[in-house]
C-alpha cells in the first residue's frame, strides 16, 4: 500500500504519515534506497548542494548515493568551475553547482546578516566604524587581486586601515560577501588552508541580487519532503517560510504526521510504502539527511541524539540500519607515508544477520574508497 494512503487519515481529512513512511520518502529522495547512475552535477542540483564543512564530506556523500562514483568526478567539476564550495544554507559550506551558487546565494544573506549582527556592532550600515558598502568593496577588491585565507584578509584590511578592528571587519566581510573556497582546497587527496575568492571573480558572473525565495519550496520538497514549515525554515535559514508555503498551497499535496503537524509535499514526489526495505548506508559527516529538518526523528532516533553531539559542533559519519541512525564511523589516516587508512565503525546496538552482512559489504567498499589506492584497515567495535 502506498504510504500516502496507509493510514486512516486525520480529523482534517489529510492522510497521516508515520515516522517510517517519512523515513522512506526521505531516503528515496536522497538516493539512499538504491544507488543510481547519474552525473554528479545533476545530483548536486537535485540535492540543492551537499554539506562540505569537511573537505571530504561531499565525496563520501556522493559515494553513498551513486553507483561506481569516482572522486575525480566531483574534483573535475570543482577545478573546471562547474561546481563550487560556497557558504549557503544556515551559513555552512556546501558543494553546489555554479548555477545554483549564482542564483541562490543571496537567499542565504538574511542569515548571514543575523550572524554579523550577533557577533559585531553592525547596525545595518556600519561595522566597527566603517560603512559596510566600503568594507565589502574593499574586501572584494583585495580578494579579487589574489585569493587568500581569512587571516590574510584580516591582515590586508589592517594594512589598508591601520588600527581597525580587523577581526570584526574580516568576519563581516566574509559573511556578507559572496565568496567561494578555491581549489586545491576541497579536491580529493589535496590539503591546504581555505582560500577565498569573490563569486563574481571566480565564475565570471555576479550572483542574482534578489532571487525569489519561493523557488526554494519545490527544490527543498523534492529533496527532503514531505516537510513542515519548521523543517523548511531549519534547512534554509529563512524566517518567513509560512507565506511561501501558503502561496503555493494549491499546487502542493498536504499530509499530517502522527502529532498532527501539517506536512507539505510535491504531488508526484516519491512516497514509498513504509515497508520498503532500506539497505545499510554509511552517511557522510555533516550529511544533509541529518541536518535538513527541525524534527530529525524521521532518521535519528531520539535515544541516539546525544551521541551525535560534541563540543565542536562536528557531525560525524553515521551508519543507517533499516533507514535510521544506528552507529558512527570515522576514517583516520597515518601521520607518515605507508600506513593504512583506518575505518572505524561504532555500532550502537546489535544487528540482524542480514544487516550485518550488508554492513560488512558497505564498510569494505568505503574503506577501499577512503584509502585512495593505498592500504586500508577496518575496525568494527562491539555495540555500545
Amino acid at each position: 500500500m502506498d504510504a500516502t494512503t496507509a493510514s486512516t487519515g486525520s480529523s482534517s481529512g489529510a492522510a497521516v504519515l508515520g515516522p517510517k513512511a517519512l523515513n522512506r520518502a526521505l531516503l528515496a529522495r536522497q538516493l539512499l534506497l538504491r544507488r543510481v547512475r547519474q552525473p554528479v552535477s545533476e545530483v548536486l542540483a537535485h540535492l540543492v548542494g551537499l554539506q562540505a564543512q569537511s573537505p571530504d564530506a561531499p565525496y563520501y556523500g556522493l559515494w553513498s548515493r551513486l553507483a561506481g562514483f569516482r572522486a575525480a568526478e566531483l574534483a573535475e567539476l570543482l577545478t573546471d568551475r562547474r561546481a563550487v564550495r560556497a557558504t549557503l544554507w544556515r551559513g555552512t559550506l556546501h558543494a553546489v553547482t555554479s548555477e545554483d551558487c549564482l542564483t541562490l546565494r543571496m537567499l542565504a544573506q538574511p542569515g548571514q546578516e543575523r550572524a554579523v549582527r550577533t557577533n559585531t556592532d553592525y547596525d545595518g550600515t556600519r561595522i566597527a566604524g566603517r560603512p559596510v558598502a566600503e568594507l565589502l568593496a574593499t574586501a572584494e577588491e583585495l580578494l579579487a587581486e589574489q585569493p587568500c585565507t581569512a587571516a590574510e584578509l584580516r591582515a590586508r584590511l589592517t594594512e589598508r586601515w591601520p588600527g581597525c578592528a580587523a577581526g570584526k571587519l574580516g568576519f563581516a566581510a566574509l559573511a556578507l560577501l559572496p565568496t567561494v573556497q578555491v581549489p586545491p582546497r576541497g579536491i580529493w587527496g589535496s590539503g591546504g588552508l581555505p582560500q577565498l575568492c569573490p563569486v563574481e571573480r571566480w565564475l565570471g558572473r555576479p550572483v542574482d541580487p534578489a532571487p525569489d525565495p519561493a523557488v526554494l519550496v519545490p527544490r527543498y520538497l523534492a529533496a527532503f519532503g514531505p516537510a513542515t514549515a519548521a523543517d523548511l525554515a531549519t534547512w534554509s535559514g529563512l524566517t518567513a517560510v509560512r507565506p511561501l508555503l501558503e502561496g503555493l498551497r494549491g499546487e502542493l499535496a498536504v499530509f499530517r504526521d502522527e502529532r498532527g503537524r501539517e506536512l507539505f509535499d510535491l504531488p508526484g514526489a516519491p512516497r514509498p510504502p513504509a515497508s520498503t526495505p532500506a539497505p545499510v548506508r554509511l552517511l557522510a559527516p555533516f550529511d544533509n539527511v541529518l541536518l535538513a529538518h527541525a524534527d530529525r526523528t524521521r532518521v535519528l532516533p531520539e535515544r541516539y541524539r546525544d551521541r551525535l553531539r560534541n563540543k565542536n559542533g562536528l557531525v560525524p559519519g553515521t551508519v543507517l540500519v533499516d533507514g535510521f541512525v544506528a552507529g558512527l564511523w570515522a576514517v583516520t589516516r597515518p601521520a607518515g607515508a605507508g600506513g593504512p587508512a583506518v575505518l572505524t565503525v561504532r555500532p550502537f546496538r546489535s544487528f540482524s544477520a542480514r544487516h550485518e552482512a550488508q554492513l560488512r559489504r558497505e564498510v569494505a567498499s568505503l574503506a577501499e574508497f577512503a584509502a585512495r589506492g593505498g592500504p586500508a584497515q577496518v575496525v568494527v567495535e562491539p555495540p555500545a
